[in-house]
């Protein structure tokens, strides 16, 4: 099989078309995720009287099917891509409805559903799905005169925030949210919509506070330490103290012992601890690198339907991100969130190699609709 630039094999056009410095950078959290997992979990397993590689094994599983998806979905046309994202939204939405009846409660939740024995949480697929879906609807409206695009988005995104409220998974809506704003922005959101969407998300974030206890007593500790339970916070900013420049060394970290959640949601502080702070700064640039490219090539091409889709999947993968970091630096108020390619857990990575794979797939070099033949790049 012939893999050089004159390639026209369906693995040398995608390695040719891909980009590939993004790709690598994946890669490289990927790989990073597996030694944190590997870890950070033995503790955890420990504690709840499992195998001490239980997590370890799983996570290393779940991370070549994430490899597989993300390899498989980057190759697939712009018009894959779509069909994909309208079958996985649909299917995603219906497995939410059912959430409030079947799904399995975990810390007063019902996020997760249990089918062929494994526990699926269905709005970790959701996200990347809707960004393509809503970019879709914009580009119909974009293209047909009459074509109602903005109240469908307004409609779908509100079914979808009730979903997630039901849940409730407050740290999901604001994430969906960004990524549903930032898409409707660049669709050409009228003025007055670009100064209420503020003002509406501000009220949003009032009600919940008002509605739902575990926001109210997480928002409260944060804003006054005394006030509530901070311990895995205080713990986080223990292990980046004990970690200094240059981290205490792999293994040798002693805060993971008595962190809850070190191997998902508090994993960074263990990057921090055994491998220090100059490493955590490489963690944040991978991630930084990998949407501003993303968002730089966009800016780049004239395709309404890829500027609009690639947005909102960078924008949610970024506002993870963050939502994690800030957290285990006490940054931002306490919000139950994996940190993408790094944290443990298998709907999570899945569902990110696939959001991640459809804006692979979307920002492959192409000549008009079709892809840019190796032979056709001198010509």
């Amino acid at each position: 099989m012939r893999f050089d630039r004159t390639s026209t094999g369906v693995v040398g056009r995608w390695w040719w078309t891909v980009d590939r410095p993004t790709l690598l950078a994946l890669f490289i959290l990927i790989c990073i995720g597996a030694v944190l997992v590997t870890a950070a979990s033995p503790a955890v397993a420990v504690r709840i009287g499992v195998n001490p590689f239980h997590f370890t094994h799983r996570q290393h599983i779940f991370l070549v099917l994430s490899l597989f998806v993300l390899f498989v979905v980057s190759m697939q046309s712009p018009q894959n891509v779509r069909r994909l994202a309208i079958v996985g939204f649909l299917i995603s939405l219906g497995l939410m409805t059912l959430l409030p009846f079947m799904g399995a409660e975990t810390k007063g939740a019902r996020r997760w559903l249990t089918i062929a024995g494994m526990s699926v949480q269905p709005s970790e697929f959701l996200k990347p799905c809707m960004a393509v879906v809503m970019a879709w609807i914009f580009h119909l409206r974009n293209q047909y005169v009459g074509f109602p695009g903005w109240r469908i988005a307004i409609g779908v995104y509100a079914v979808v925030a009730v979903l997630l409220l039901v849940q409730p998974d407050l740290g999901m809506v604001v994430t969906v949210s960004v990524m549903w704003a930032l898409e409707f922005f660049l669709a050409g959101l009228p003025f007055i919509w670009v100064v209420m969407l503020p003002l509406v998300g501000a009220g949003g974030l009032f009600g919940a506070y008002h509605m739902f206890a575990h926001v109210r007593k997480r928002i409260d500790s944060y804003l006054d330490p005394t006030s509530g339970d901070n311990y895995q916070v205080e713990t986080s900013l223990k292990a980046f103290g004990n970690g200094g420049w240059f981290g205490q060394g792999p293994g040798e970290g002693r805060v993971k012992l008595s962190l809850p959640d070190s191997h998902t949601d508090f994993v960074f502080a263990v990057a921090g601890e055994e491998f220090g702070l100059i490493f955590c700064l490489i963690i944040v640039f991978l991630f930084a690198f990998i949407v501003i490219r993303g968002m730089s090539k966009i800016l780049k091409g004239n395709d309404f339907f890829t500027m609009i889709a690639v947005a909102g999947l960078l924008a949610q993968f970024g506002i993870q991100a963050i939502i994690n970091m800030g957290v285990a630096v006490n940054l931002l108020p306490a919000k139950g969130m994996t940190l993408p390619f790094l944290s443990y857990g298998g709907s999570s990575l899945i569902a990110i190699a696939l959001g991640m794979g459809m804006m692979l797939a979307l920002t492959r070099r192409r000549y008009g609709h079709a892809e840019v033949r190796p032979s056709q790049r001198n010509m």
